[in-house]
């Protein structure tokens, strides 16, 4: 049996991204595993320590039994805390110990999708004790490891698949997000819209409308008369949205048109990510 049709583009997009992070760690020396990354606070081993991490929960495994240090700078909720435990236990692995893992792990996600059969619905494990559908599990898994993959290829040096599978479904994702962005986190005014303008790899124009309420809509029709115009390329896009970059450094890289204040306060709120 395979996974269920409606879960099969986002096993397709993880394995792509999987496989690539596997392809790019495995030839690193000692020294490179503690590169620094863009994701705040994360060498590239502490990245592969992540993934390994959140597909063994996956899998079932139990979490390790593990008090993390009181002097983390990047660690400040819940959630980051729930996230850094997997990665500290295996701050003082050897590359070799963490690319057998690596590979080990991977072997049995692998095997767990292709004898998947639960339906879509099915009440899986989900961060700090929580529940989520399969589905929703299966598909925040090929966006997270889309976006660590990208983190490495920037740490390593080695650009690519920015128009990948899992860069699709990142874009949806991210799209998402955008009206909470710009109604509600940018306070953008009643009865206006935004546009946003992508170009690059993953192209896409869409409109966030705030309706008389201030709630936010976003679809794909272009708006005659916006407030605020942000035009940027899909790397820039990302990398923003997922708290990669801070707006200040890469306003080289943002044309924004219409009332700057406004679009000021979106391009501050634009991540979305814990």
């Amino acid at each position: 049996m395979t996974v269920h049709p409606s879960l099969q583009t986002y096993a397709d997009a993880w394995t792509h991204s999987v496989e690539a992070i596997s392809e790019l760690v495995k030839p690193l020396v000692e020294g490179e595993w503690n590169g620094r990354t863009p994701c705040p606070g994360w060498s590239v081993r502490d990245i592969v320590s992540h993934v390994i991490g959140m597909e063994c929960e996956q899998l079932g495994d139990p979490r390790p039994i593990h008090s993390l240090p009181r002097d983390l700078y990047h660690v400040q909720n819940d959630h980051q805390r729930y996230m850094e435990m997997q990665v500290d236990v295996r701050r003082h692995h050897t590359a070799p110990e963490m690319t057998s893992e690596l590979e080990y792990t991977l072997i049995r996600r692998m095997r767990q999708l292709r004898n998947e059969t639960r339906s879509p619905e099915t009440m899986v494990r989900a961060p700090l004790r929580a529940e989520q559908t399969l589905e929703l599990a299966l598909h925040m898994r090929a966006f997270d490891v889309w976006v660590h993959e990208q983190d490495l290829r920037t740490a390593l040096g080695q650009p690519g698949n920015l128009d990948s599978p899992g860069a699709l479904i990142t874009r949806d994702t991210l799209l998402e997000a955008l009206p909470k962005v710009v109604a509600k986190d940018a306070g953008a005014p009643p009865n206006t819209a935004v546009v946003i303008d992508v170009q690059g790899p993953v192209e896409f124009l869409r409109t966030v409308r705030v309706d008389g309420e201030g709630n936010g809509s976003v679809d794909g029709s272009p708006s005659l008369g916006p407030a605020v115009t942000l035009a940027m390329d899909w790397e820039t896009y990302y990398r923003l949205a997922c708290g990669r970059v801070r707006a200040q450094a890469v306003e080289d890289r943002v044309k924004a048109e219409g009332d700057q204040e406004l679009a000021g306060a979106i391009l501050r709120n634009f991540a979305v990510t814990p």
